[in-house]
């Protein structure tokens, strides 16, 4: 990849010490943080900072069916956000309310810029394109970020990502790889004392995870020994973008896949028996679990 950012270059001079590749999301994945982060962070500052308070109800159904229950789960917070208020302009609910819900036009400009989808990038877009949509939008993320930083502490990985990681660490090179800001993810991983484990921690920072896997693997390992665990099909499609295999972590089953992981999944990855009918199994279970259709629309 001939352009990416300057924080991503950990990624791009990392050379392999082993034959294997594993990239592993973090939030929802590595660690039980997903339902504490949308529900006690995003969710409140999202109903503050954009005048949802008369529709609360249903800006936190929003919230919650985006980020964690459909198919869209785990991508990044700005396309998560507009969706939100996407599906809140569309209900009828909403509708009779007669509350005005912003369609975030600033934001989607923001969105298609090409900067990266992180305070930083905004920041940047914010110093060519000042306006007042865009002070509500830092408003926001940051008052998202310190409600993080002040809340989500204390949540130890899921049982088996530690075992995981120490049988990783014999054979593969291992990344974090999530479009969480990186100090919150250096921080739980340095927490739960699993940092060492990795050789990069790469966050939002860092580009989105098809760039992280396209940086730090792609070309520099075979594609079959290319592996991405994670709990959303963002992660899928990440890997899918680089040629590289998928271990799903099924949400509401997390403990149960990476024991499953740990005790047949890995084996099978080191053993060259990970690709077709044993991959395409996981993922058919992985997909039923993750829908496109909001609940009330059903």
């Amino acid at each position: 990849m001939s352009t990416y950012p300057e924080a991503a270059r950990p990624l791009v001079e990392m050379q392999p010490r082993y034959k294997f590749f594993v990239g592993i999301d973090s939030d929802g994945c590595a660690f039980d943080t997903m339902e504490i982060k949308h529900k006690e962070c995003f969710c409140p500052n999202t109903i503050k900072h954009w005048d949802l308070q008369p529709v609360s109800k249903y800006a936190r159904e929003a919230v919650e069916f985006v980020n964690l229950y459909s198919k869209w789960r785990g991508i990044n917070r700005w396309p998560a956000l507009v969706m939100v208020f996407d599906l809140l302009r569309e209900r009828p609910e909403v509708q009779a309310r007669k509350v005005e819900v912003t369609q975030a036009p600033k934001l989607r400009e923001f969105m298609k810029s090409g900067k990266p989808l992180s305070n930083d990038g905004l920041k940047a877009y914010m110093a060519e394109h000042p306006d007042p949509e865009l002070d509500r939008a830092m408003a926001w993320t940051k008052g998202v970020n310190a409600a993080i930083a002040d809340m989500v502490h204390g949540v130890p990985p899921f049982p088996y990502v530690l075992e995981s990681l120490e049988l990783l660490q014999k054979q593969a090179d291992v990344v974090v790889v999530s479009a969480t800001p990186g100090e919150a993810l250096t921080r739980e991983w340095e927490e739960h004392d699993i940092a060492r484990y990795a050789r990069v921690i790469a966050g939002q920072e860092m580009g989105t995870k098809k760039q992280h896997l396209a940086l730090a693997a792609k070309g520099k390992y075979p594609s079959d020994r290319i592996l991405m665990i994670g709990d959303a099909p963002g992660d899928m499609e990440a890997a899918r973008a680089n040629g590289a295999l998928f271990f799903p972590i099924n949400p509401g089953h997390e403990e149960r896949s990476w024991e499953r992981f740990c005790k047949e999944g890995l084996g099978k990855f080191f053993a060259g028996e990970f690709a077709g009918s044993y991959e395409s199994g996981l993922i058919a279970e992985f997909e039923k679990l993750l829908p496109a259709v909001p609940p009330w629309k059903r």
